[in-house]
C-alpha cells in the first residue's frame, strides 16, 4: 500500500507542474494583452463592483455624495493667510479627499480577494507536535471477561509524534477561474480609483472656481457701493444747492443701501464657499487662505469630435473599469461551470513518533484523491445561473456607459462653445452698461435728468457684471468637464486653466 502511495505521489508531480503553468497563464496574458477595464472581486457569482461607473460627471452631483464633499485634514492651521492656487487645491484634493481615500482602502479589499482565491491553488503547510498520555479500560471497549493474572486495563500509553503536512490542489479547474476573475476584479478597482481621482479633479475645480466666482461678485458688490455713495453724495449736495429735488436723494439712498445688502450677501456667500474648498481638500479647520489664481477668459481650441470620442473610450478610467468587469465576470461564469470537473488532491506528512522524543523514529504518509462530482443536488446549475446573470449585467452596463460616454462628450463641448459664447456676449454688455452709467452720470449732473435714469444704469450694470461672473464661470468648469468627460482630467485640468495664474 505505501509503494502504491509513493507511485502515485510521482505521478502527480506532474500534474501540480501542469496546474502551476495554468495558474500563471493569466497572468502572462494580462502582461502582454493590453485590455480596457475592471470591477471588484466577490467570494460568490454575482458581481460587487467596487469602483461605481455610473458616477455622474455633474460637479453637483459629485458633491452631493457624501465622501467626495468631505476631507481627512491635512496638519493644524496657522496664523498665516495661506496662498493657495488651482493647482495647490488640486494636489491637497487628491491627498485628502474622503472619497479618494475610501476608494484607495478599496483596493486593499480587492487585494485580499484575489489572494482568498489563489489560496485554492497553492500549498498549505503546517507543522505539529504533540505528545499524548492513554489509559484503556477493556470493558469499556467490550472484552468483559476476569482471567486471574491478566489485567483488566492496559496504560498509561505515551505516544510521542512530530511533522509537517502538506495538502497540495493538483488541477482544480474552478478554483483557477476563480483567481482568474479575482485578478480582473482587483484591475477593475485600481481603474475606479483613478475614475475616483479624476472626480476629485472635477469637484475640486467646481467648487475653487465656484469661490472665484463669489470674489468676483464681493468685487463688484464693493464697486457698486462705492458708485452708489457717490451718486447718493452728489445728489444731497445737489438737493442742498436746491437743484434737485428730495426725490432723487431718497432713491439715491435706496439704491445704496440696496448694493450694502448684497455687498453684505456677497461677503457671506463668498466666506461659505471657501469653507465648502477647504472641507474638499482637507485644509486644518480655521486655517485661513486666499485664493491667488484669477480666472480670466481664455478660448482653448477643441479637437474633433471623432478624436475625443474615441480617446474617451480608451483612456476614461471608468470604462476601463466596466470591461474588467465584463471580463471578471467571464472569468466566474467558467468557474461556476467548472464545478461539474473532476479534481485532483494530494496530501502528505512526514515527521517522528514515538513513545517519546528520545526513542523516536521516521514515519511519513503520502497519498492523491480524486474527487469526481456527481451530483451536488443543483448547487452547480444554481451557481451558473446567477453567474450568467451577472455576466449579462456586466455587458449592459459596459454598453450602456458607451452610451453615457457618448452623451457627455458631445454635451460638455456644446457647452463650451454656448459658454465661449456668452462669456463675448455678456463682456460687451458690461462695456455697454458702463458707458450708459457714465452717460447718465453725466446727464444727471448737468441737471438734463433725475437720477432715476442712473439708478437705472447701475441696476443694468450690476445685472451685466452678474452675467458676465456666472458665464466666466460657466466657461471654465466646461474646460474641467471636457477633460473629465475624454478621461484626462488630472492630467489635462491644467493645460485647459493653464493661463489663469498660478
Amino acid at each position: 500500500m505505501r509503494h502504491e502511495r509513493i507511485s502515485f505521489a510521482c505521478l502527480a508531480v506532474p500534474c501540480v507542474l501542469v496546474n502551476s503553468l495554468l495558474v500563471c497563464l493569466p497572468a502572462m496574458g494580462q502582461a502582454l494583452t493590453p485590455s480596457p477595464t475592471s470591477q471588484s472581486s466577490s467570494s460568490s457569482y454575482s458581481s460587487n463592483p467596487s469602483g461605481n461607473s455610473s458616477q455622474s460627471n455633474n460637479p453637483g452631483a459629485v458633491l452631493s455624495q457624501s465622501p467626495f464633499s468631505g476631507s481627512v485634514p491635512e496638519g493644524k492651521a496657522t496664523a498665516e493667510v495661506l496662498p493657495l492656487s488651482f493647482k495647490d487645491a488640486i494636489d491637497r484634493g487628491l491627498r485628502n479627499n474622503l472619497g479618494i481615500l475610501l476608494q484607495s482602502d478599496s483596493t486593499l479589499t480587492a487585494r485580499g480577494e484575489k489572494w482568498k482565491e489563489l489560496s485554492a491553488l497553492l500549498p498549505h503547510v503546517s507543522a505539529a507536535v504533540t505528545e499524548t498520555a492513554e489509559q484503556l479500560d477493556f470493558a469499556a471497549l467490550g472484552f468483559r471477561f476476569n482471567i486471574p493474572g491478566v489485567p483488566t486495563f492496559v496504560g498509561p500509553i505515551g505516544v510521542f509524534q512530530t511533522g509537517a503536512y502538506l495538502t497540495q490542489s493538483l488541477f482544480d479547474y474552478h478554483a483557477i477561474e476563480r483567481k482568474r476573475g479575482a485578478s480582473y476584479n482587483e484591475k477593475a478597482v485600481q481603474y475606479s480609483l483613478k475614475n475616483a481621482r479624476e472626480l476629485v479633479v472635477l469637484a475640486v475645480g467646481n467648487v475653487y472656481l465656484v469661490a472665484l466666482s463669489g470674489a468676483a461678485r464681493v468685487g463688484t458688490a464693493q464697486a457698486d457701493v462705492q458708485t452708489a455713495q457717490a451718486l447718493y453724495d452728489k445728489a444731497a449736495d445737489q438737493q442742498r444747492a436746491g437743484v434737485s429735488p428730495a426725490i432723487d436723494t431718497l432713491r439715491a439712498r435706496v439704491e445704496l443701501q440696496s448694493r450694502q445688502q448684497q455687498l453684505i450677501v456677497a461677503r457671506n456667500d463668498y466666506a461659505k464657499e471657501k469653507l465648502t474648498l477647504a472641507r474638499v481638500i482637507g485644509l486644518p479647520p480655521g486655517q485661513e487662505f486666499s485664493l491667488t489664481t484669477t480666472a480670466p477668459y481664455e478660448p482653448i481650441a477643441t479637437a474633433p469630435l471623432e478624436e475625443d470620442l474615441q480617446r474617451a473610450y480608451a483612456s476614461r478610467p471608468d470604462y476601463l473599469a466596466a470591461a474588467q468587469q465584463v471580463r471578471s465576470a467571464e472569468e466566474f461564469r467558467r468557474a461556476a461551470t467548472a464545478e461539474h470537473y473532476p479534481t485532483l488532491d494530494m496530501a502528505g506528512n512526514y515527521g517522528a513518533a514515538g513513545i517519546r522524543p528520545g526513542s523516536s523514529h521516521g514515519v511519513f504518509e503520502v497519498g492523491a484523491t480524486l474527487n469526481i462530482p456527481i451530483f451536488a443536488g443543483g448547487k452547480t446549475h444554481a451557481d451558473v445561473l446567477e453567474a450568467e446573470a451577472t455576466l449579462r449585467q456586466s455587458r449592459q452596463q459596459l454598453e450602456n456607459l458607451r452610451g453615457q460616454i457618448d452623451y457627455e462628450v458631445r454635451s460638455a463641448r456644446l457647452d463650451l462653445t454656448a459658454a465661449a459664447d456668452q462669456v463675448e456676449v455678456a463682456r460687451s454688455s458690461v462695456d455697454l452698461a458702463n458707458q450708459t452709467l457714465a452717460q447718465a452720470r453725466d446727464r444727471f449732473a448737468a441737471g438734463v435728468t433725475d437720477n432715476l435714469e442712473v439708478v437705472q444704469a447701475q441696476e443694468a450694470l450690476a445685472s451685466a457684471n452678474e452675467s458676465y461672473i456666472s458665464s466666466l464661470y460657466a466657461h471654465n468648469l466646461a474646460k474641467i468637464s471636457l477633460a473629465k468627460a475624454v478621461g484626462v482630467a488630472e492630467e489635462g485640468v491644467k493645460q485647459y486653466l493653464q493661463n489663469q495664474g498660478k
